[in-house]
């Protein structure tokens, strides 16, 4: 099956960057307005969903769905879920980190919601890519100049980072200490990182300011 591509509202300062990573078969899902996006980065609706408080309703053929403007999940939220029911197992999130801090962590526990289902996913934005290391062993590229490692579920412990500037070994980070924070590949080398109890944030930075 096709990956799901979630495109919300957050800006997209780099579509040309953004581009290089939509495939030929991604099926898009437009959030409200992450319809913003849709001329930069040139990828056609396969479904819209919003309740289009922030853009409005569009005239388009593509399938269309309105939802309430008071309700539990917010339009990305729908939309992932959507996407679940449907069946897909693979996730790229598009303009859902940055903006309003509440939406990026938001839009963070749909990448640990994924996770926790088993489906792969990962978030894109200006400077770096976002994921969840738990189950597998993550790899970081020296093509990346920095990574970091953040806590964002309860307590991670036996963390192990070897082939990077500050290596780890069963080591434990928690949420009230996060020194996991820019990190660097040995050049030459892949950062390998894995995870044996808990889950981590994994923020491979592409870019700076």
């Amino acid at each position: 099956m096709s990956r799901c591509v979630i495109i919300g509202g957050a800006k997209i300062r780099d579509y040309e960057r953004a581009r290089r990573y939509l495939r030929p078969d991604d099926f898009a899902v437009y959030c409200d307005c992450g319809l913003d996006h849709m001329e930069g980065l040139g990828l056609a609706p396969g479904l819209i969903v919003g309740d289009f408080d922030s853009h409005p309703a569009p005239d388009l053929a593509a399938e269309t769905i309105t939802l309430p403007r008071e309700k539990d999940d917010t339009d990305t939220v729908y939309a992932v879920k959507e996407a679940l029911r449907r069946g897909y197992e693979d996730f790229l999130l598009l303009g859902a980190i940055g903006g309003r801090l509440d939406h990026t962590l938001g839009n963070i526990s749909i990448l640990l919601m994924l996770d926790g289902l088993g489906k792969r996913a990962m978030a894109l934005d200006d400077y770096g890519e976002f994921s969840i290391v738990s189950r597998e062993t993550a790899y970081v590229p020296d093509r990346y100049p920095y990574f970091s490692l953040l806590n964002v579920d309860g307590l991670a412990r036996d963390v192990t980072i070897r082939g990077a500037k500050y290596p780890l070994d069963g080591a434990e980070i928690t949420s009230e200490y996060q020194y996991g924070v820019s990190n660097e590949p040995l050049p030459g080398h892949t950062a390998e990182i894995t995870v044996g109890q808990g889950r981590l944030l994994l923020m491979k930075v592409t870019g700076e300011e």
